[in-house]
């Protein structure tokens, strides 16, 4: 019997993206893909450290994400850093240039995962952090662990 798939099996994540940005908002988004991008997908080949979404023209293009190249596929792997188009309806693309013409705001991919058969992409509306604000936060984590940590051994 085959073995069934979890619904929302990650595929990769940024990380980074918490670190830098204030996420706002969360959306989800389709991928446009072609031939051999699947399989480099499928065997976790994608790395979405660097980069970000561009609304312009009406459309929403993913820059920056890097797939490599299917060790299979001969002359049909594609450009590792194309442009992709993301699959979403009219009414959230206008949504969403609406909210990046905004002082501040961007659009940053924050995971990629699979939902069903199709790949997905979990999308952040952002806002950049300051020096600071990382410096807070990281204070936060260290303080949350300590009270944890002391909580276990208090028990």
């Amino acid at each position: 019997m085959a073995k069934a798939k979890s619904e929302n099996s990650s595929i990769a994540q940024n990380k980074k993206a918490y670190h830098d940005y204030f996420v706002e908002a969360e959306y989800e988004a389709g991928l446009e893909l072609r031939g051999t991008e699947v399989k480099s997908i499928r065997a976790g080949r994608v790395n979405l450290k660097d980069s970000y979404v561009s609304c312009k023209t009406g459309e929403a293009i993913l820059i920056g994400m890097h797939v490599s190249p299917y060790e299979q596929g001969s002359i049909f792997n594609h450009d590792p850093l194309r442009p992709r188009r993301l699959l979403l309806h009219r009414q959230e693309i206008n949504r969403l240039i609406g909210l990046t013409q905004q002082q501040g705001y961007t659009l940053i991919p924050l995971r990629l995962y699979f939902k069903g058969q199709h790949v997905k992409l979990k999308l952040g509306l952002c806002r950049g952090k300051k020096d600071y604000d990382k410096r807070a936060a990281a204070a936060e984590r260290d303080a949350k662990r300590n009270m944890d940590r002391a909580i276990r051994e208090h028990r």
